[in-house]
């Protein structure tokens, strides 16, 4: 579950100005109290009105707490100055992302801040005039370009829709030579955990795609079991005809691979979130199976006709698979020392990227698995974020991006083995002085975590620096370095930062993803304690200055720490977190699937563990627990607005240091994703002004 954690611009500022009288107390939440059994374990839920979000009285409670939040951060010192600087750090020079090649054009996002959405843009490659093809921010940002997928000559362009938040995706499609769009326009295709997909045919006359089941009228769709329709261009969409997934599962998620000149088409079809995929090709208009869950595949790519999939059984930092037309399988390049990330193709080879931790690397390998050499990238402080690169060609387009580096465009020439930088983003202040530490923690069976640390220099570590640790911990995603950014407010003014690469991510393979994940989910937490343990024994900071930070899943995790170490922390804030573990299986569209990461209250062991982690149901009355502000958007669709609701009610009920527990919903956002420009930003200057009043920056 990826996150970002968006906040208007405008309520930012509205929220960070001078103190004007006393702050009212939390409000008063009634308690309904519904019992039950789980597991034999009984469970008391007081707080389950709350989930109502059409209630009136829930209505009356939401606006309540956003007046008390208000009112609370308005009340907090050097808002309107920290916002002032955050914006004027995000007001760097036009930014890139997302480049794909096809038919010899770059497709790529592109946005010049503080335009509110990206735009659409290509160019002949390399050297082409780039065109705009789409933007959608005449509306004022509202509406955001979900994904895009061009046809195998670059001649057209389908690309995907949501407004408000709320990641339900609208399928659009445009002629690239004359700008104009074509009358397709195909509703309910993916959006939320269900990722949209596309495949274009070889003819470039239609495409399979992600589509949900089209609701009655007046009713909501519902954004789970999902099929594949093929789609002809021209056609109404009601007549699309379903090719795969009738009856799969409820929760499949597909990911369409389109091979080279659209003739080859592979699905990776996982069951849930975050597991392993089966493998099928489509033949004669029909899928079939070809690789089983027994591969343990997670991620695939076409290179010179056949599918090379990064495969971990048996391999838990990876090995690649090639599987032909015929389903017979090949070994290409067996599991190294670091693990593999993505694969993609390069002349009659292919580039492996890869990491060990906090630290990326990539390497070119011939069509016979042979290495070419190791890319001349950093060796610490960057991370890859995408290769674009088609087969049979000796160049290829990598993007990466570091601690002190904004996302730079090079290309690698496959022959000479050189770099040469095509794009780079200007920054809109020096980043020269920021330096970076690398710490350890030891969690408590013994793993080894790291923890990267970054300072100002000349800021040494006198054991009181106001210091945020942020980690995820969850469906195999890393942290990765990534661009300080307007998080440089932060640092220039003495504070710290801290990154942990927790198990439950990948950074180190599959093993360490496997070692967070349902019976063992424990581990995260205890991992994310050792590492801010490893903060304060290093002299960084003291448990009255460490405060610490998370989405998502990572919002999860921030529940779970701060009530099994109140002490640790001075200050949290989570954010679209999960809080009630069991309800989000049980009484939420998108819980099953995750239960590939959580696993299932059914089964009475994994339900225990949930109960003794789950943050709710470890919410202890007459507990002192550090300031906290919880944040939520109203049109969600990965994690239902009630869990911070609930989590809100119980810790402002609970606690007894007199710090602050506050709830901000958003009533026009959702999980994050395509946020505009002005959301991204006020939330850098809501959660910095939180931080920098309890720690003391």
């Amino acid at each position: 579950m990826r996150s970002t954690i968006p906040y208007i611009f405008a309520a930012a500022l509205a929220l960070t100005g001078t103190a004007h009288g006393a702050t009212p107390a939390a409000p008063a939440t009634p308690k309904h109290v519904v019992s039950e059994t789980l597991a034999g374990v009984p469970v008391n839920d007081p707080y389950r009105w709350l989930e109502d979000a059409n209630s009136p009285e829930v209505k009356t409670w939401i606006e309540a707490q956003n007046a008390y939040t208000e009112a609370t951060i308005g009340a907090m010192p050097h808002g309107k100055e920290l916002a002032a600087r955050i914006r004027e750090l995000a007001i760097t020079s036009t930014t890139r992302s997302s480049p794909t090649l096809a038919g010899g054009t770059l497709f790529y996002m592109q946005n010049t801040p503080p335009q509110p959405q990206p735009v659409l843009v290509a160019q002949k490659w390399p050297d082409g005039q780039p065109r705009t093809l789409v933007d959608l921010n005449a509306n004022g940002g509202g509406t955001a370009i979900t994904e895009y997928w061009p046809s195998p000559s670059g001649r057209y362009l389908a690309y995907g829709t949501a407004e408000g938040g709320s990641e339900l995706t609208t399928i659009h499609v445009l002629d690239t030579n004359t700008g104009k769009a074509l009358p397709d326009s195909l509703p309910y295709a993916g959006g939320g955990t269900t990722p949209q997909g596309l495949a274009w045919d070889a003819d470039e006359k239609g495409f399979t795609y992600v589509r949900f089941d089209t609701p009655a009228a007046g009713a909501e769709v519902k954004q789970f079991d999902a099929t594949l329709a093929h789609h002809r261009l021209g056609d109404a969409p009601v007549t699309d005809t379903t090719v795969f997934g009738k009856g799969y599962s409820k929760v499949a998620e597909y990911i369409l691979l389109e091979g080279p000149a659209g003739k080859d088409v592979a699905v990776l079809a996982n069951e849930g979130d975050g597991g392993p995929a089966e493998v099928y090709f489509r033949r004669d208009g029909k899928f079939q199976r070809v690789l089983g869950r027994d591969a343990d595949v997670r991620s695939a790519s076409w290179i010179n006709g056949r599918l090379i999939v990064v495969s971990f059984a048996d391999a838990p930092r990876g090995k690649l698979i090639a599987v032909d037309a015929t389903g017979k399988r090949t070994d290409v390049l067996p599991q190294g020392d670091t693990a593999i990330q993505h694969v993609s193709p390069m002349g009659d080879g292919f580039i492996v990227t890869r990491s060990a931790g906090p630290d990326w690397s990539a390497e070119q390998y011939d069509g016979n698995g042979k290495l070419v050499r190791r890319l001349p990238f950093p060796a610490t402080g960057v991370a890859i974020n995408s290769v674009a690169s088609e087969s049979g060609q000796d160049k290829a387009l990598i993007t990466y991006a570091g601690w002190t580096t904004p996302t730079r465009w090079v290309e690698y020439d496959g022959k000479s083995g050189e770099l040469r930088t095509v794009f780079e983003v200007k920054p809109a202040a020096d980043y020269s002085k920021v330096r970076v530490h690398r710490i350890e923690g030891v969690s408590k069976d013994g793993s080894k975590i790291p923890v990267t640390v970054l300072s100002m220099d000349g800021v040494e570590a006198n054991g009181k620096r106001p210091t945020i640790l942020y980690s995820y911990g969850g469906f195999g995603l890393p942290v990765t370095p990534g661009f300080v950014g307007a998080n440089l407010a932060w640092l220039e003014r003495g504070g710290v930062l801290a990154y942990a690469n927790i198990r439950g991510g990948n950074e180190f393979g599959e093993a360490w993803h496997e070692q967070g994940q349902k019976l063992q989910k424990q581990n995260v937490f205890d991992d994310f304690y050792a590492a801010a343990q490893a903060l304060v024994a290093s002299k960084w900071t003291d448990t009255s200055h460490l405060g610490i930070l998370g989405g998502s899943n990572g919002g999860l995790l921030m529940g779970a720490s701060l009530v099994q170490h109140p002490e640790q922390y001075r200050a949290v804030v989570g954010s679209v977190g999960i809080y009630d573990v069991p309800r989000h299986e049980t009484a939420f569209a998108n819980g099953p699937y995750n239960v590939s990461e959580y696993g299932t209250v059914t089964d009475p062991a994994q339900a225990r563990a949930t109960l003794k982690y789950s943050p709710l149901h470890n919410v202890k009355p007459g507990t002192a627990y550090p300031a906290v502000l919880l944040t939520t958007g109203a049109n969600d669709p990965r994690v239902a607005p009630w869990q911070s609701r609930k989590f809100a009610a119980a810790l402002q009920d609970a606690t007894t240091s007199g710090k602050p527990v506050l709830l901000l919903t958003r009533m026009n956002a959702g999980h994050g994703i395509g946020a505009p420009f002005s959301q991204r930003v006020g939330n850098a200057a809501l959660s910095m002004t939180f931080f920098a009043n309890e720690l003391g920056l």
